[in-house]
């Protein structure tokens, strides 16, 4: 099953083309006991960074020249696709039940080598830390950055001013300054930086930032 945040595949909606340079953001679970491939088979991409972030068990990219990368929970894998690139993205049948977040964004430069990076968020007891952009993973689009803040009950973060924000609340549940947002639910924020997210029960949260 795969939740999208902005028009996607087969649904194309004019009006949801995406957010900045972000041009995809998709919730998949995957379920590698079920009949089918637990995934994507092999399939082409070009001129777009991918980034992966698994949220539980863990999951297996291959691609034609070879490369094999294994990302668990927890582990992020950034995808330059650049010229081009085919690989397949499936679910690793021994660590059961896979669910991860991927955006697509367009890249600041065309042409470049494809490439591969793969890392944990660094640890942090509070506030939100950079998993790709910044001092994260480096990623080639200019001034984005993959933001991740683990919240336990009570606890609050402060967004960052960058002009544009993509919030998701993966697991758990927040409040937005009053606008709840409970698991898998989004909200897009255009100049309104310094927001206060405040988590109900345990969380995590991701957020793209677009400065």
């Amino acid at each position: 099953m795969t939740r999208h945040s902005f028009s996607f595949g087969p649904h194309y909606d004019p009006a949801n083309l995406g957010f900045g340079p972000l041009v995809c953001h998709n919730d998949d679970r995957l379920d590698p006991s079920a009949a089918d491939v637990a995934g994507y088979p092999e399939h082409p991409h070009t001129e777009l960074e991918i980034v992966t972030w698994v949220l539980e068990g863990a999951l297996v990219h291959t691609d034609v020249a070879g490369g094999r990368h294994v990302v668990e929970a927890g582990r992020a894998q950034v995808l330059s696709a650049g010229t081009g690139v085919r690989h397949s993205e499936v679910a690793d049948a021994q660590s059961g039940r896979c669910r991860f977040v991927q955006a697509w964004l367009t890249p600041s430069a065309p042409g470049a080598v494809p490439s591969y990076a793969l890392g944990e968020a660094p640890p942090s007891s509070s506030g939100l830390v950079e998993v790709a952009g910044g001092d994260g993973l480096p990623i080639g689009t200019t001034g984005a950055r993959l933001l991740l803040a683990r919240l336990s009950p009570g606890e609050s973060v402060t967004l960052p001013d960058d002009p544009r924000q993509h919030v998701f609340a993966a697991t758990g549940g927040v409040s937005l300054d009053g606008l709840d947002l409970r698991a898998g639910d989004a909200v897009r924020l255009t100049d309104e930086p310094g927001r206060t997210v405040r988590a109900s029960e345990q969380t995590e949260l991701l957020v793209w930032s677009f400065a």
